[in-house]
């Protein structure tokens, strides 16, 4: 706990929600083992909505959080891939700091998303009341942008300001209920079956669901009374990130119509940048050292390339090309927090291509000097033991 503290607050992130959301384990949140089946985590979910919905702690902001939580929980441990990355990363593959996903799902999002799961808890429906007159809010579609990120910046962190086109509402539009399904955004139909009459529930065709139509359309707007808009968005992005690993920025996507929509999200794709010297393993680094055979019989002091800059490591008398090195914590930051990777440096003693007479005579001299005989200990490990132990 210590160690995520001192995460958030290096990289100036720390508020109440984001603190929180790292604080508390999805699983805890609805009370289920890491095992469990996608049936128990729905299970798990409705008991904890129904106790802290709205219309049963009217007022109670701090079981409007524990609605919010379980949401949030839900949303993530009942995709099976969000749930895989979970598992692997924790909240830091869906929570960039900023406005991130974690904590900050809304009302909105909770009941168009997961409504139906209260079942027949509240009267039959979801949001009735809650988004006023009975209406469905419509939410925006989501946008997908792809920010490239150098080494360093995934090392330190970064903030990405980004140009983006969104859908939004056209200023001075004005809507009106729909006369088609009464503003209910549904249509209610009831056939005559063998098994008696049926009554199901489809969405209006002439709103779209959002209970409204247009009324006023400005001039350049488009049939629903929307035009492109140019966005700047800034984003907080975390150090420790991925390849591929995406991001979400809350209501920066399109705009829907009607005046109790809500935007869409803006997600953000990784894409790492390929470094020049280092190579990225997971946390680790990796950094091949080029020496000569005087400098590794002599030894030698060397700066070496490290992210934020240069380090100097000394080599000692004799060492062996393969020898690895091990530079603690010069690697890339956890996502979780949990201190940093290692930069492994990867000697390899360079023998030279070319030879004038002089050096020639030297080698030759050399060749049965017992000193330059390979001799190696037991405490030397081959190529195919390192190996191994790189992957363990």
């Amino acid at each position: 706990m210590f160690q995520i503290t001192n995460f958030i607050l290096e990289f100036g992130i720390l508020n109440f929600e984001f603190y929180k959301i790292y604080e508390k384990d999805f699983y805890e949140i609805l009370g289920v083992s890491k095992g469990a089946s996608a049936e128990e985590i729905k299970k798990a979910y409705r008991k904890k909505a129904i106790q802290y919905h709205p219309d049963k702690n009217p007022g109670d902001k701090t079981a409007e959080e524990n609605f919010k939580l379980a949401a949030e929980a839900y949303e993530i441990l009942s995709d099976p891939n969000k749930k895989a990355k979970y598992d692997q990363y924790g909240h830091a593959a869906f929570d960039g700091a900023g406005g991130f996903g974690g904590g900050h799902m809304n009302m909105d999002d909770i009941f168009s998303q997961f409504g139906d799961i209260f079942g027949s808890a509240f009267g039959g429906g979801f949001g009735g009341g809650f988004s006023g007159g009975g209406q469905r809010r419509v939410k925006g579609s989501n946008l997908r942008i792809k920010v490239k990120l150098s080494l360093d910046e995934i090392v330190n962190g970064v903030e990405k300001k980004v140009k983006v086109k969104r859908k939004i509402q056209a200023k001075g539009v004005s809507y009106r209920t729909c006369p088609t399904c009464n503003g209910n955004g549904q249509i209610m139909k009831i056939t005559n079956t063998i098994l008696g009459r049926m009554q199901t529930a489809t969405t209006c065709n002439s709103c779209g669901g959002s209970g409204q139509i247009l009324d006023h359309k400005p001039a350049g707007a488009d049939a629903y009374g929307m035009v492109m808009e140019d966005d700047t968005v800034s984003i907080k992005i975390p150090a420790g990130v991925v390849d591929g690993m995406q991001l979400k920025v809350t209501n920066k996507g399109n705009e829907a119509p009607g005046s109790n929509s809500i935007p869409g999200d803006l997600i953000v794709a990784i894409e790492e940048l390929e470094h020049d010297f280092l190579k990225r393993e997971g946390e680790n680094l990796h950094y091949d050292l080029y020496i000569s055979f005087p400098e590794a019989a002599l030894g030698v002091s060397k700066e070496i390339e490290a992210v934020g800059g240069k380090v100097r490591i000394k080599l000692e008398e004799g060492i062996q090309s393969g020898k690895i090195l091990r530079l603690k914590g010069k690697g890339i930051p956890s996502l979780n927090g949990y201190g940093n990777g290692d930069l492994l440096v990867h000697v390899n003693v360079w023998t030279p291509k070319t030879l004038n007479k002089e050096q020639k005579v030297f080698f030759e001299g050399m060749l049965n000097n017992e000193n330059f005989i390979p001799s190696p200990e037991k405490t030397d490990k081959s190529f195919f033991e390192k190996v191994k132990d790189m992957f363990s």
